[in-house]
């Protein structure tokens, strides 16, 4: 079973005339690339978070967002400390007289000056912050749920794939025996023609026969090609995280199709590699987004 490292998931809980909300996003990256936007009061809490974070989601450019929405709107209560705002405003209006300048706008910079606009401290209960971390949970089951899904759709295809691989092998091995006689015969006729029947040595001939289809021969890559695919569908039903392994695996059933590819030296199996080299090339698109 795999999953994929893309994921939606979100969960609502009402507490105490709020409403708790946290929304998991999630794109495929190599590495956890973990972006949290929680409220000020929970600040605190944020490394636990992340812990739980790391434990579950392993890998991808993931987004969390937490929000927290009040009934009672006096519990985001705002003032604005008047001084220091007159203050702020003063010195962009002496600036701007003194550059010569209409000054518009000066009152909505002043108000983004630092600690114009001060926020009523907020204090954080227990049962808020078991509140809130039940949301994140439950929120990230469905976001599991939703990586299990898209990871069910992603390894269909991808055994699609490979078996497409597998039957393309079939057809290799069936044109196999056949490509020796002919490459034989070939060689035996442009020795006749260039040569001549009568100046050719036939034993040297055939050692030299022998090297050559040798290098020629694909047995060993049509094994390897064969072990490494099954390994791969074995490797799609591990419950552990595996889209890098998937990946190691890809490529040597790259490397057995080209070498293959390069061995060949006949027209139809080099067609039939060239649709498995295009099915591995769907393989490795699908794997990065594999977790």
């Amino acid at each position: 079973m795999i999953k994929s490292m893309t994921g939606y998931g979100i969960a609502s809980r009402d507490f105490q005339n709020a409403k708790y909300t946290v929304e998991i996003k999630s794109l495929n990256s190599k590495f956890l690339e973990l972006a949290l936007k929680l409220p000020k009061a929970f600040s605190d809490k944020e490394l636990i978070l992340r812990n739980e974070c790391s434990k579950q989601i392993e890998r991808g450019k993931v987004n969390i967002t937490f929000t927290i929405e009040y009934a009672d709107l006096e519990k985001k209560t705002a003032s604005i400390d008047k001084e220091l705002l007159k203050l702020y405003y003063g010195q962009l209006k002496a600036s701007a007289d003194e550059l010569e300048d209409n000054g518009t706008n000066l009152l909505s910079l002043a108000l983004n000056f630092p600690e114009v606009i001060r926020y009523d401290e907020e204090t954080v209960t227990e049962e808020e912050w078991q509140e809130l971390f039940t949301t994140f949970s439950q929120a990230m089951s469905e976001f599991q749920k939703f990586r299990i899904d898209e990871g069910n759709v992603l390894q269909k295809d991808l055994v699609l794939r490979i078996n497409n691989i597998l039957n393309s092998l079939k057809l290799v091995e069936e044109q196999d025996p056949k490509r020796i006689p002919v490459i034989r015969e070939r060689l035996s006729q442009l020795l006749d023609e260039y040569v001549g029947k009568e100046n050719t040595d036939a034993n040297r001939l055939e050692q030299e026969l022998i090297f050559y289809i040798d290098k020629l021969d694909i047995t060993e890559e049509k094994i390897r090609l064969k072990s490494h695919c099954d390994y791969f569908l074995e490797a799609l039903k591990s419950s552990d995280a595996n889209g890098k392994k998937l990946g190691f695996i890809s490529q040597e059933i790259g490397r057995e199709i080209n070498t293959m590819g390069s061995k060949a030296n006949d027209a139809q199996i080099q067609q039939t590699v060239v649709r498995m080299k295009e099915e591995l090339e769907k393989i490795k698109e699908q794997l990065l987004n594999v977790l």
